[in-house]
């Protein structure tokens, strides 16, 4: 299996990691959009930026406005719909870090509780055991801090603010996060929100070969 692995500089305008014939792999910083927002203010975006060098790039999925790391754009229109079935037969691994709230006691765990928007606070999400999408999420201790702890976390389902929902139902929010965290925890982060996409494997769209790509967090250290 192919694995590339990128050390990222601080603060890029656009952070390409890898690009071919098929798709282009980047670094997203925390505080940019995936996608263009609806109102001007917010039409900076990485896909805006990149297209500006290739136009005819192609979202396949996105990350959250606050969280940073790896995101995939295809370059071409059967690329983006071969990684867009791969999406949804799940099929593309992914791996999160993030510093959260407290420290947890157990070393494992598996958060499983469904979640749909909370539409007259969007774009915040709950738990709704009637009106909510199933959605999986498997978590690993990696280091207990004093006052936090670092998780390793994979999503086994895609849904909006998952990540950041399932660890704050279990009593750990994010830190940082200005949705889901108290107050003490977001002072714990005051920059950003520690979540960072670290790790994404796929096939990749004309060889047919598993390729992964990794890129550390950078609130991890080392």
């Amino acid at each position: 299996m192919p694995h590339f692995v990128y050390n990222p500089p601080q603060a890029p305008y656009l952070d390409i990691l890898y690009q071919d014939d098929d798709i282009v792999v980047l670094n997203k910083p925390a505080g940019l959009l995936s996608v263009p927002g609806r109102e001007k203010k917010h039409s900076d975006s990485l896909a805006l930026r990149l297209l500006r060098i290739w136009p005819n790039a192609c979202v396949v999925h996105r990350l959250d406005l606050a969280t940073s790391g790896l995101i995939i754009l295809a370059m071409r229109k059967s690329a983006q719909s071969h990684i867009g079935r791969q999406f949804q037969q799940k099929v593309i691994d992914k791996t999160y870090y993030a510093r959260v709230e407290g420290i947890i006691e157990k070393n494992t765990g598996l958060v499983d509780l469904p979640i749909r928007c909370d539409w007259e606070n969007r774009p915040r999400q709950i738990v709704d055991f009637e009106l909510g999408k199933n959605s999986q999420t498997q978590w690993e201790i990696v280091k207990r801090e004093k006052q936090t702890t670092l998780v390793k976390l994979t999503p086994l389902t895609g849904r909006t603010h998952q990540l950041r929902v399932h660890m704050q139902q279990i009593g750990h929010a994010i830190v940082g996060d200005d949705f889901y965290a108290s107050e003490f925890g977001k002072q714990l982060s005051p920059q950003r929100l520690a979540l960072h996409a670290a790790s994404i494997t796929l096939t990749h769209p004309s060889t047919e070969q598993r390729i992964t790509f990794d890129c550390p967090a950078p609130f991890m250290g080392g």
